[in-house]
């Protein structure tokens, strides 16, 4: 059987940056096996399946290589720029239902796509999980946990020199690892997010991390508009506010491939 399939760069306006997702629209759902396997297949970070509902209703689900995961922001983000550029899709807003609830996409300004999803604020820890400091190669300011595990330094520079040893970030029992710290001007916070343990070492740039570093920054910075890098290699810009119990995520999207599967 024939399937349509298409890789997206997210949370950028230019190819070759940002996050590769690929996306498979289907008429109804493939087991999951065989979508594992498609994901496998595609060793990106993640990809996409989405069915229609009724309406601007869509289901939607994500796979790593390794596992099925509950949220993913930039494969979201790169399904609806497949439905509006490529499937002639012409409402104001998308809603994908997820295991995660609702997910609204729409259309915002210069040219980006706006993500509504559920905030997941971060709480303190006090101790440093197994692996976590030999894996990291460094020590943070301080350690907060959401469903990943966040990880503070004190400037950007000292993200970016992160070189984790990742069989030691494996055994933290979180779904990944974030390290953040402020940016640079004009930017209010960077974050680099390692997730070996769901089969992703290191993921360019990270919609669903977002959700639980806005809210910590929000509080933070005391403003709710803010404007996030992710710097790792390709990396990317994402336009987030907090809005009351809700994330909004803003970024653009470019289509690198169009083509077909044979599954």
């Amino acid at each position: 059987m024939s399937q349509p399939i298409y890789q997206v760069d997210a949370f950028s306006n230019r190819p070759f940056a940002g996050n590769p997702a690929a996306v498979c629209p289907l008429e109804s759902w493939l087991p999951a096996e065989t979508m594992q396997a498609i994901a496998a297949e595609n060793n990106l970070a993640e990809t996409a399946f989405f069915v229609p509902l009724q309406g601007a209703e869509y289901e939607i689900r994500w796979f790593t290589p390794a596992v099925e995961v509950e949220l993913c922001g930039h494969a979201t983000l790169a399904s609806a720029h497949v439905l509006y550029h490529h499937l002639s899709f012409q409402g104001p807003e998308i809603v994908f239902h997820s295991k995660s609830g609702p997910l609204r996409v729409s259309q915002g300004t210069e040219g980006r796509l706006t993500l509504d999803f559920p905030a997941r604020p971060p709480h303190p820890i006090h101790n440093h999980p197994e692996g976590l400091l030999d894996g990291l190669r460094a020590t943070p300011l301080a350690i907060l946990a959401g469903p990943d595990l966040v990880c503070l330094f004190a400037t950007e520079a000292e993200v970016r020199a992160l070189h984790p040893d990742m069989s030691h970030l494996a055994k933290v029992d979180y779904r990944a690892v974030i390290a953040t710290a402020p940016g640079p001007d004009g930017v209010d916070f960077v974050s680099r997010f390692f997730g070996p343990r769901v089969g992703v070492p290191e993921d360019p740039v990270t919609g669903s991390a977002h959700t639980t570093l806005v809210p910590y920054w929000a509080e933070r910075l005391g403003k709710t508009v803010l404007h996030a890098r992710q710097v790792s290699a390709r990396g990317g810009d994402l336009w987030c506010e907090l809005r009351g119990d809700r994330v909004l995520m803003s970024g653009h999207a470019v289509t690198y491939l169009r083509g077909e599967i044979e599954v």
